[in-house]
């Protein structure tokens, strides 16, 4: 399995000002980073940053989310179905200008909109539609798609690892997979190694993360139960460190960073990867 770190930490748009925080990263010794694309205008922003990944051996993967219901992919309204559909498309030209293998995060709908029920039928098959399209989009850029599954106080469309394995199986395509993220099945599955055992065959990414977003490792999340169910479905791919702070008032509002969860960044990077090294030892 190969590691990785998540620049959310530190910024929701990577330029030259973390030049020295992706040196740090490929130092203490991960293999990649993961790129917030938020931004889908600055696209020299990710072509610089694309030459600089090269030259430090770093590989990468990408992380979005749908921040309006103006780019809603399950929502009645065609133009706001169409209009994140383009949004993503933009956001896979951008992750295409530094090599990016996989975008992850919950593209399904709009985090943090509830309708007040759980999903509808009308709502799946609408999101199968829209990320149908998406992955026709992603596979022409050479990009996979790792769709999220978020605790249902961000979202109420898919809130456990089944119902991301039905929505991937009924989108049936080879570019649309999903990924596992330890925070939200903390709070959402109750065996961790049995969710990740029941989803093995369309999961292609992993978030490593603290049930309190801090340092992975020293909190209450049922690690063992977790590796052991990443070991038994002979899981391959990236475990990538997902973790917030407080180094941008937006950001720490958006993810509920109230209190400081870790000493440093630098810290916690190196501490959350031991503890993944150790794990899988």
């Amino acid at each position: 399995m190969k590691t990785g770190m998540n620049l959310l930490l530190w910024t929701d748009h990577v330029t030259e000002a973390q030049d020295r925080v992706l040196e740090s990263i490929k130092e203490i010794g991960f293999d990649a980073v993961e790129v917030p694309i938020f931004n889908t205008e600055d696209l020299a922003a990710y072509e610089r940053l694309g030459g600089r990944l090269k030259s430090l051996g770093l590989s990468a993967t990408a992380v979005t989310v749908m921040g309006s219901t103006d780019i809603n992919p399950i929502s009645a309204d065609a133009k706001s179905r169409d209009a994140a559909v383009a949004y993503l498309d933009r956001v896979l030209e951008c992750g295409q200008h530094f090599g990016c293998e996989i975008l992850c995060g919950p593209i399904h709908s709009t985090i943090g909109h509830f309708s007040g029920t759980g999903p509808t039928e009308e709502e799946f098959k609408r999101g199968v539609d829209t990320m149908q399209k998406v992955a026709e989009k992603a596979q022409a850029r050479g990009i996979r798609i790792a769709v999220e599954y978020l605790n249902r106080f961000e979202n109420y469309f898919l809130t456990t690892g089944k119902q991301a394995e039905a929505l991937v199986r009924a989108v049936d395509h080879p570019s649309f997979r999903m990924m596992y993220d330890s925070f939200h099945a903390h709070i959402e599955e109750k065996d961790q190694a049995a969710a990740i055992r029941s989803a093995a065959e369309e999961t292609i990414h992993v978030h490593v993360s603290e049930n309190d977003r801090g340092t992975p490792g020293t909190g209450q999340v049922a690690w063992g139960s977790f590796f052991e169910g990443l070991e038994q479905s002979n899981y391959d791919g990236y475990l990538t460190i997902e973790a917030f702070g407080q180094a941008l008032p937006a950001l720490a509002a958006a993810t509920r960073v109230w209190r400081p969860l870790f000493s440093d960044a630098e810290g916690l990077c190196r501490e959350g990867l031991a503890f993944i090294k150790k794990s899988i030892a």
